[in-house]
């Protein structure tokens, strides 16, 4: 069975879910926080595999990490499905969830203080 790391903060984590929901993949989702536990041992894994390498650069958590049962990493949740012959959707929960970290970021950007 599929392990996937993510957040329901996360608008492709959101994405994904509804879209491996939709085409009836099975997989056990771990939320990275919901607990100081789930939260290090993503880390760790983020810290550790090579495959987070260019998610690390860029400065983004590198969610949603789908871990295959042969503890290969992939990162790519829309390149799994179209892989398989499904097509990703991005349902409206997914773009609310964009605005609000946009009206978060431009808070920010206003007032630096707390951000």
């Amino acid at each position: 069975m599929l392990k996937v790391y993510g957040t329901k903060l996360c608008p492709d984590c959101i994405a994904f879910e509804a879209s491996f929901k939709k085409y009836g993949i099975d997989y056990q989702f771990v939320n990275i926080f919901e607990s100081m536990p789930k939260f290090k041992e993503f880390l760790r894994l983020r810290d550790q595999n090579p495959a987070f390498a260019e998610a690390r650069e860029a400065g983004n958590a590198g969610i949603p990490a789908i871990i295959e049962a042969d503890g290969s990493v992939n990162l790519d949740w829309e390149g799994y499905l179209k892989e398989r012959g499904f097509e990703p959707i991005w349902p409206k929960e997914a773009d609310e969830q964009m605005a609000k970290i946009q009206a978060e970021k431009d808070a920010c950007a206003i007032d630096q203080a707390g951000c």
